[in-house]
């Protein structure tokens, strides 16, 4: 495509479909696909078994919190958890964040995720592993049991018992999922990063893990680059004094390279194995794995998921939420640094085919996940709002180039989703299209509030709290509020809410984490608006609102105009401190070849005031070659708004691109006081 065409195809894709009116859905399911949802199912499940007429979402959802007990037993019930003894209750021992759930059950995560209640056929496909360079690798159900079975041998000759850990240092690959599902079917404790975590942020996380065992990838490919990372692995390994075994995981398409480690198939090979995999009945608190937080202060958060929780939180979300099912095809890009690579796995319980994809999401180019969607068939697409922005902005039109008839639900997340993102998921990849901008934390491993497949969806909004979910949102004196950006909190126990933090024996992080704004009440540090719809926006990180004047501004306010200017390719807007007020700074990184000039800053001004207010106009535009992100991808708004504020970075080993400290400082530096 030329030049010229390109930018006549992206100015159609991106700004030539007018906005619908306000209050008009973009999309609303058919009568038949309300009545052929899980979501819908389960709501007559509930109402036959409570005789009570529960006739809309809303009102299943206040059921849910109103009436916990019933509701998350009425839960498990109608997703077939796995267990092994009944409960004595559903809920509620201690408050939060001491909440036990479900006391004398058994169940185990492995097996729910091994042997799905609705799988009729254990030679097909369970996974199906893709990477940059092309090679693939398909396993199926029978296939990856025998390989747990293998690689839980293995870890019983190493003398590893329940409770004992083990880290992943890995790609996002078929043997780190059998590692995992191994351990769960063990109660050993599973923890991972991906390859391109440096020595010095995988020490900070798995130091405080203790683990026996260490996985680690050696060389991985992304970008169209081969890193080798086998110098890295070795100083992790000196640097972790409970190792007791190295083991070099493989890399589907690339013959094994384990440098100073032992491989994986020799490890495995060394003795024998069970027939199956063992699948040991635990209690529904066992912790399952740890995840660790990505902030630029102190050492991670280690937080400890419990494998019931988690298990029943993600088949919710899954199969109500997201309306997944048997043999459908489930790809979301993530690495396994990040929660989601957790949330993908899990749907496995609903006998759906899950995809691995490693590299990077834009290799060649940013239709490359669209045409690996067209080529395996998938029917549920995961993604971030900065990928839906860059196809965006590089006017791609998969729906019109590629047969993606098999697509039927679209999710993202990691930032919000502006409104126009909306509208050209719609206009570009598929009309026909359950759009869900969901929305929780490695915090929660799931999520607050996410798609409802039996509800229209507004463009900017996400449809609703979870089931479950009794979200609130709170002004600082702790009124509700309607209309408004206020607090995100959570007024009500999760049963995937940590079962802990690592080391905090008296809860006294945990609580100081969440707690310690409203009492008994779980405080996400979200900044979020409940509209007249019922939907939810989400306006950025509430410890990164801005407030110039004594008005308090989330910073996607002023990201969502910038999105009608090709010239800013991203943007950060921060609070810089004054004598005795704050004002806004606006760090931009702008398309190759455009300059920040006079009559670029007076436009990037003038589209802020109209699509927002005047309150939102930067005081100073400042050009930047790259804004900082954590390694899921996500804009660090707290270590820029540190180094406007003449603050240091810590542990810039926790971002993608550390070296974006250095080159802001410099441009920092270079304004030399100028207004």
């Amino acid at each position: 495509m030329s030049g010229s065409q390109h930018e006549a195809e992206r100015e159609s894709v991106g700004q030539g479909t007018p906005a619908a009116a306000p209050g008009t859905p973009l999309w609303s399911p058919s009568e038949a696909q309300v009545a052929g949802s899980a979501m819908d199912e389960f709501r007559r499940f509930v109402e036959g078994a409570c005789g009570a007429e529960l006739a809309t979402y809303d009102e299943l959802h206040a059921f849910s919190v109103t009436e916990p007990q019933s509701f998350w037993a009425l839960l498990a019930e109608f997703l077939q958890l796995p267990f092994g003894a009944p409960a004595t209750a559903a809920v509620f021992v201690d408050p939060m964040p001491r909440t036990r759930w479900f006391e004398g059950a058994t169940l185990n995560y492995a097996q729910a995720l091994l042997y799905p209640s609705a799988l009729e056929d254990a030679d097909r496909t369970a996974i199906l592993a893709v990477t940059e360079a092309g090679a693939q690798q398909e396993v199926s159900w029978r296939q990856l049991r025998a390989e747990v079975a293998l690689v839980q041998g293995a870890l019983m000759r190493a003398g590893l018992r329940r409770g004992d850990a083990v880290a992943a240092f890995s790609a996002n690959v078929p043997a780190t999922v059998a590692l995992l599902l191994a351990c769960a079917g063990l109660g050993l404790v599973f923890s991972s990063c991906s390859p391109d975590f440096g020595e010095e942020a995988a020490a900070a996380r798995f130091g405080q893990l203790a683990p026996r065992l260490l996985f680690v990838t050696t060389h991985y490919e992304y970008g169209g680059k081969r890193f080798d990372t086998s110098a890295t692995t070795s100083a992790l390994a000196q640097r972790l004094g409970t190792l007791e075994g190295v083991v070099a995981l493989p890399y589907p398409g690339q013959a094994p390279e384990p440098g100073n480690h032992v491989a994986w198939h020799e490890w495995l090979a060394a003795g024998p194995a069970p027939a199956e995999p063992v699948l040991e009945q635990l209690p529904f608190d066992h912790p399952l794995y740890v995840l660790y937080s990505s902030g630029t202060t102190g050492l991670p958060k280690a937080m400890v998921h419990r494998a019931g929780g988690a298990l029943l939180s993600h088949m919710k979300e899954h199969a109500l939420h997201c309306d997944i099912k048997p043999n459908d095809v489930v790809y979301y890009f993530t690495t396994c640094g990040w929660m989601m690579w957790n949330w993908l796995v899990s749907a496995l319980a609903q006998a759906a085919t899950v995809v691995l994809y490693d590299g990077s999401p834009a290799w060649p180019d940013a239709a490359a996940q669209f045409r690996l969607a067209e080529r395996l068939g998938v029917t549920f697409f995961g993604t971030s709002a900065r990928f839906i922005a860059q196809a965006q902005a590089e006017g791609l039109r998969p729906g019109a180039e590629l047969d993606l008839g098999a697509l039927r639900t679209v999710a993202s997340t990691g930032s919000p989703l502006s409104p126009e993102g909306f509208r050209y998921v719609h206009r570009a990849v598929k009309q026909d299209l359950h759009l869900a901008s969901i929305s929780g934390g490695t915090d929660i491993v799931s999520c607050f509030m996410l798609g409802v497949p039996t509800l229209p969806v507004f463009a900017g909004q996400i449809q609703r709290p979870g089931l479950g979910v009794d979200l609130r949102v709170l002004s600082e004196d702790g009124e509700e509020l309607v209309g408004e950006p206020g607090e995100l909190v959570c007024a009500a126990p999760l049963p995937s809410m940590p079962l802990g933090f690592l080391g905090d024996h008296d809860y006294q992080r945990y609580e100081d984490a969440y707690f310690g704004v409203y009492e008994g009440l779980w405080r996400h540090g979200d900044l979020v608006e409940r509209t007249a719809e019922g939907g939810i926006v989400v306006y950025g990180r509430s410890d990164a609102t801005l407030n110039p004047g004594g008005v308090r501004i989330g910073t996607a306010e002023i990201y969502r105009p910038l999105e009608a200017l090709r010239e800013v390719v991203e943007a950060v807007a921060v609070g810089k401190r004054t004598a005795d007020d704050q004002e806004i700074w606006l760090l931009v990184v702008l398309a190759e070849g455009t300059e920040l000039d006079d009559r670029l800053i007076d436009k990037i001004k003038r589209t802020v005031r109209s699509g927002a207010s005047p309150r939102h106009v930067p005081r100073r535009v400042v050009q930047v070659p790259q804004l900082p992100r954590t390694r899921s991808g996500k804009s660090m708004e707290l270590a820029v708004a540190r180094l406007v504020n003449g603050q240091s970075v810590p542990n810039v080993e926790v971002m993608a691109n550390p070296e974006s400290v250095r080159l802001i400082q410099e441009c920092l530096r270079a304004l030399n006081g100028a207004p």
